[in-house]
């Protein structure tokens, strides 16, 4: 018999977890837990979007050092724990699967924001030339991050085990089915990766393998205490995001990814293109193939996960194409059935990109189902 071409429909596994199709919500980023505690509204928001075959939650600080953002979420307390509790409980109810996003903003943020009003950290001295967002009277405004602090070598151990415990505490106190490693988009984990933002000259600098080591490091605190595969990672190679760079990004992100390949990780998740932006960048180009290729022939077996700017066909296509899972962002915020809706074709609700960041209700519980419309 011809061998039947996958579908974003079909079950897939990714390490321990059994998903019920191929189609991810991506995180998103929304600003709406206080105090960084998650509400009741940010669990019927996930809640009505379980149909996804997995669930990433929205980035949640690892620490109150590690936040950047106004409103967004944590798991460095109690209440935050608990808080998560209710989303993953929804969310299981539901039949879905959430794991949730482990971040570190490094420079990306705000005095404002930091413990006691401190320097926001960084692999180096160098401010990013991008902004964040804090909110006035509710209302989201931008404002340019501030001047960070080296971080020093004294102080990533600390990191190391701050990313571990907040692991540890998301599965198995607040119930998510696994963790992902945000080393994306310019913030902490990127910052050390790309060359652009590190210039350290100890061993976490100079080096395509210095520049990965906290990285690596990090890896392998969490997946021991969760286990990998309970784990996946996010990955950037070229997204100009936060003033994220590096001058020679395929043999960086090839050798990350052989290394991740020593992991029996849940699976690997990549941007392709500018976040949000430009699938293709001709001024930066690299070859996603060739790192999946990479991943694959180091005894990679974690599922791959693409991202950025997909609809169906696209991301049909990248199925066909040896992808496992495709990611969807926008298009879930917007259709809290978007699976239902990628079956049928359509139609697909427009999302309100003045509701994104911030708020209540308003553009986050209200877009209406198939069924309710």
């Amino acid at each position: 018999m011809p061998h039947r071409t996958a579908t974003l429909f079909d079950p897939v596994h990714a390490g321990d977890l059994t998903l019920a199709n191929r189609i991810v919500m991506a995180p998103l980023t929304r600003n709406r837990a206080p105090d960084a505690i998650p509400t009741p509204l940010m669990a019927q928001y996930y809640t009505q979007r379980a149909s996804a075959g997995l669930i990433i939650s929205e980035a949640t600080a690892i620490s109150h050092q590690g936040q950047g953002y106004a409103d967004v979420p944590g798991l460095y307390g109690s209440e935050q724990l608990e808080g998560w509790k209710h989303v993953t409980h929804g969310v299981h109810g539901a039949g879905g699967k959430i794991v949730v996003q482990l971040w570190h903003v490094g420079r990306v943020s705000h005095t404002s924001l930091q413990p006691e009003g401190g320097q926001p950290v960084a692999p180096s001295a160098i401010a990013a030339k991008t902004k964040t967002v804090l909110l006035q009277d509710g209302v989201p405004v931008f404002v340019d991050t501030s001047e960070p602090r080296a971080l020093q070598a004294y102080e990533l151990p600390d990191i190391v085990h701050t990313y571990q415990a907040a692991a540890r505490n998301a599965v198995q106190t607040a119930g998510f089915d696994g963790v992902e490693i945000h080393a994306a988009n310019g913030y902490l984990l990127d910052q050390f990766l790309k060359a652009g933002s590190n210039l350290r000259r100890d061993d976490y600098g100079g080096s395509i393998e210095n520049r990965a080591r906290l990285l690596l490091e990090v890896m392998q605190a969490v997946t021991t205490a969760v286990g990998a595969g309970r784990v996946g990672i996010r990955l950037s190679p070229v997204t100009p995001a936060n003033d994220a760079f590096d001058p020679d990004p395929q043999p960086l992100f090839d050798y990350v990814v052989r290394e991740l390949a020593t992991f029996k990780l849940a699976y690997v998740h990549i941007i392709e293109g500018a976040t949000a932006g430009a699938r293709e960048l001709p001024e930066r180009p690299f070859d996603y193939t060739g790192l999946r290729r990479a991943y694959r022939a180091a005894g990679g077996k974690g599922a791959w996960m693409v991202n950025n700017g997909l609809d169906k066909e696209l991301a049909q296509a990248a199925i066909a194409d040896g992808a496992d899972l495709v990611a969807f962002g926008r298009l879930f915020i917007a259709n809290p059935d978007l699976v239902a809706r990628l079956r049928r074709g359509g139609p697909f609700n427009k999302w309100d990109s003045s509701t994104f960041y911030g708020g209540g209700a308003k553009g986050y519980t209200d877009y209406p189902t198939l069924k309710g419309a």
